[in-house]
């Protein structure tokens, strides 16, 4: 099986507040492109303008750390076919150590918080500060456990409204990159998928869009 964990981007949508939306316009129109040609033969081009945080995306150590990996240089081994484990959280706001469960099982593993949250994508809710997150003491047991990846379908994997940000600082400053806004995780098993997440590697840019895919045998 393979499950589809990115939302779609879409020209004019909003995944966080204050951010700029995308914009997807032709630059060579399928008309122009045939006048050149002039063999019945078209094609398009098009061109995208976003902020690198848009739609699903990944963020590297880069984007709380200057001095670490930016998304051209994140590891493969950490974003291409690793071992996943899904923690149901499904509801509550402050995800905790005690939600994550044994810390033995998570050993390396690329981990993905369900939270439910998905479920308000492109709605007013969905903007809502009150969103799920991760505590403090989830993200010391989760660097603790050397977790490859940690990702979450929330607005935010910190509290919005906390200036210290542990989540981001914390997972960043351990080279554990970080997947937000992510979707379906209710249908990925709870262990025995594996995941893979790849942005474009665009030198200089600390986040970026992915298309995140978990893939289990049924």
């Amino acid at each position: 099986m393979i499950i589809d964990l990115s939302h779609e981007i879409v020209a004019g949508m909003t995944t966080y507040p204050g951010t700029a939306p995308p914009r997807v316009e032709v630059v060579t129109p399928r008309a122009e492109s045939a006048a050149r040609l002039g063999t019945g033969v078209s094609f398009e081009i098009g061109s995208v303008t976003l902020v690198g945080n848009t739609g699903t995306y990944l963020d590297s150590p880069y984007h709380y750390h200057a001095d670490r990996a930016d998304i051209a240089r994140l590891p493969l081994e950490r974003l291409v076919n690793v071992a996943a484990v899904v923690v149901h959280a499904f509801g509550v706001t402050a995800v905790t150590a005690a939600h994550l469960g044994d810390p033995g099982a998570l050993w390396g593993k690329a981990v993905l918080v369900y939270t439910g949250w998905a479920r308000y994508w492109r709605t007013p809710r969905y903007l809502d500060l009150d969103c799920p997150h991760l505590t403090a003491d989830a993200v010391e047991a989760l660097v603790a456990a050397n977790v490859a990846l940690v990702g979450i379908d929330s607005l935010n994997i910190d509290d919005p409204t906390d200036p210290d940000r542990p989540a981001h600082h914390g997972l960043l400053g351990a080279d554990i990159p970080i997947i937000e806004h992510l979707t379906n995780l209710d249908r990925v098993p709870v262990t025995g998928a594996r995941l893979t997440a790849l942005p474009a590697p665009v030198r200089g840019m600390a986040s970026f869009p992915v298309r995140a895919v978990a893939t289990y045998q049924a």
